[in-house]
């Protein structure tokens, strides 16, 4: 029985190794004396021989032997000099991790956003990635309901959504305007037509997004304050599906603004001349009440929040111009000046 508990018992007493203790000895080897460390470390001598007869006890064997006046590093003693000098090179290439982590050289960051968001958010991440190279950042693109379900999982760093319900244990703050529109074929009716009230646009079929969708919300709750609803629709999963159902003469659309660069520079899409149209909304950055951001997602955050109006509108300069009506879309765009 006896055979057995001793290994064990030496096994928790080697696990009772400081940093304190290695670095100590690290320093008697090198300068072969007590003195010297106790004065290099600024402690006592005393202190010094106190913790290496610690660690001698502890490993159960001498570390040091005496060679005339001084001492030198027994072979278990040399052993450990390799490994505490590699421990100590180990350490300080975490502390430089931690210095570059601090100053932005390293970090993976997680973004969730809604699908409308994913016209504009590469964007923001190119220019934020280019001034922090060593810093990743994962976006996932997906509906509504799905962010709120990785927020409430608290799985991303932060979402970038509309308006979040309320009491959702969320914070959000807006920091970008998001106008909806409705989108027709070049050649619909109503493309040229200018202040078309909402009680003759309800009668064209509408190609509208699926439940969850945070522009499907809003243009119902619209739909709903006005006393009107669509008398045919259909609906469809993804803002390019919509698009391209709108361009080949099925209906209607609304969409955000953010989603039509390319369309409406090539001419393949028209906007409506809808009283009370842009609906003015907003885009939120949102994250969990408490959430203990990284160096790097504080850091991401902030350039979202001051910078995201200007990057958008540095990168796609074409909104200002290419759509119809146009003083539609200057009110929309210069609103957030």
């Amino acid at each position: 029985m006896n055979t057995e508990i001793k290994p064990r018992t030496k096994n928790l007493r080697r696990r009772n190794f400081t940093l304190r203790q290695l670095t100590l000895f690290e320093a008697v080897a090198r300068t072969g004396s007590f003195t010297r460390t106790a004065e290099e470390l600024h402690l006592t001598q005393p202190a010094v021989s106190n913790q290496i007869k610690q660690l001698e006890d502890q490993i159960g064997t001498p570390l040091f032997e005496h060679i005339g006046r001084r001492i030198s590093p027994t072979e278990v003693g040399r052993e450990l000099v390799v490994f505490c000098r590699d421990i100590s090179q180990r350490i300080d290439e975490f502390e430089n991790l931690l210095d570059d982590i601090k100053g932005l050289h390293h970090g993976v960051l997680n973004v969730s956003v809604v699908s409308t968001a994913e016209y504009f958010s590469p964007y923001l991440l190119a220019r934020f990635c280019s001034h922090h190279p060593g810093v990743t950042v994962n976006l996932d693109v997906t509906n509504r309901d799905a962010v709120l379900k990785q927020l409430a999982d608290n799985a991303p760093d932060m979402a970038i959504m509309g308006v979040p319900p309320e009491g959702a244990n969320l914070v959000s703050q807006s920091f970008m305007p998001n106008p909806l529109v409705v989108i027709a074929a070049p050649n619909h009716m109503l493309a040229g037509m200018d202040d078309v009230p909402i009680k003759r646009v309800v009668k064209e079929r509408f190609i509208i997004r699926e439940p969850g969708s945070g522009t499907r919300d809003a243009f119902e709750r619209f739909l709903n304050k006005s006393g009107s609803r669509l008398q045919n629709s259909m609906e469809m999963s993804s803002n390019e599906a919509i698009k391209h159902a709108v361009m080949a003469g099925l209906g209607l659309g609304v969409v955000s603004l953010h989603t039509l660069e390319m369309e409406l520079k090539l001419g393949r899409l028209a906007i409506v001349d809808l009283v009370d149209f842009p609906l003015e909304r907003q885009w939120y950055l949102v994250h969990r009440q408490g959430k203990r951001f990284s160096v790097a997602a504080q850091a991401l955050k902030n350039f979202i929040l001051t910078e995201a109006v200007h990057v958008v509108q540095a990168t796609l300069p074409d909104r200002r111009v290419a759509a119809k009506p146009k003083r539609l879309i200057r009110r929309s765009i210069h609103s957030s000046e």
